[in-house]
C-alpha cells in the first residue's frame, strides 16, 4: 500500500502529512515515556519496528502508483498499543522510500496515515475486543495482525479514490475499482500476515512471557500459547 513518489496531487500529500503529525509527535512522547519507565522493553520495541520494515518491503505489484505488501504493524500495535507505531511507521516509510525507492517523500504523510495509523489503531482495537470477548490468545492475534492489514489496504484505496475520482461514478466509482483490484493479492497477504504475527508472539511468549504478562499482553486473554 505505498502510494509512489509525486503520484498524489501536492494538495492531497500535504494534507495527509498535516493529518498524520499530531500522531507521530505524540507516539515519540509515548515511546520515550515508555522506555523510561521500562528500559528492558527497548529489545520488544526493536523487534517490532525490524518486523514492520521486512514485511512492509515484501511488496507485490498492484495499483498504478502502488503496490500489495503486509504490513508489519499489528505486531508493534498489539505489544506497545497504537500510538508507538506512528513514529515506527514512519521511520520504516522513510528509510523504504530513500533506501528502496518504495513509496515516497511526498507521499510519506499519506503513507503513514494508511499504515502506521488507521492499521495500528485497527489492530489494538480488535486485539482488545478479542479479550474482551474471551477468545483465546492465538486467534485474537491473527485476527488483530489480518484486520490491520485489511484495513491499511481499505484506507490507500480511499486515499487514491479521493485523489482520483472516477468520471462518472465520482469516489464510490473509483474505491471500488481500487479496492477490487488490491484485493486479488491483499487477502491472501493478509492471512499470511496474520499467521506470521502468530508465529513470532508465541516465540516472544516462549521467551519473554513474563515481561508480555507484565505488559498485559497475554494476561487479558487467559493464555500464552496456541
Amino acid at each position: 500500500m505505498h502510494i509512489m513518489e509525486g503520484f498524489l496531487p501536492v494538495k492531497h500529500a500535504i494534507g495527509w502529512s498535516i493529518a498524520s503529525t499530531p500522531f507521530v509527535v505524540y507516539g515519540l512522547h509515548s515511546i520515550k515515556k515508555r522506555i523510561e519507565e521500562k528500559p528492558e522493553q527497548r529489545m520488544l520495541l526493536g523487534v517490532a519496528a525490524a518486523f514492520t520494515f521486512v514485511l512492509s518491503a515484501l511488496k507485490l505489484p498492484s495499483v498504478t502508483g502502488s503496490c500489495s505488501h503486509p504490513t508489519g504493524t499489528g505486531l508493534g500495535a498489539i505489544l506497545f498499543g497504537p500510538a508507538a507505531m506512528a513514529p515506527i511507521g514512519m521511520v520504516v516509510l522513510l528509510f523504504q522510500a530513500i533506501l528502496l525507492a518504495h513509496g515516497g517523500i511526498t507521499t510519506l504523510g499519506a503513507n503513514i496515515f494508511s499504515m502506521a495509523i488507521v492499521g495500528p489503531f485497527a489492530a489494538t482495537a480488535i486485539y482488545r475486543l478479542a479479550a474482551a470477548i474471551k477468545l483465546p490468545f492465538g486467534p485474537s492475534v491473527f485476527l488483530a495482525a489480518s484486520c490491520a492489514d485489511l484495513l491499511t489496504y481499505i484506507t490507500t484505496s480511499a486515499q487514491l479514490a479521493f485523489a482520483f475520482p472516477d468520471p462518472v461514478g465520482g469516489f464510490a466509482a473509483s474505491f471500488a475499482k481500487f479496492a477490487g483490484i488490491f484485493a486479488i493479492t491483499q487477502l491472501p497477504l493478509a492471512l499470511v500476515e496474520g499467521l506470521l504475527t502468530v508465529i513470532v508472539m508465541n516465540a516472544l511468549v516462549r521467551f519473554n512471557g513474563r515481561e508480555l504478562k507484565e505488559m498485559n499482553v497475554t494476561a487479558a486473554t487467559g493464555e500464552v500459547r496456541v
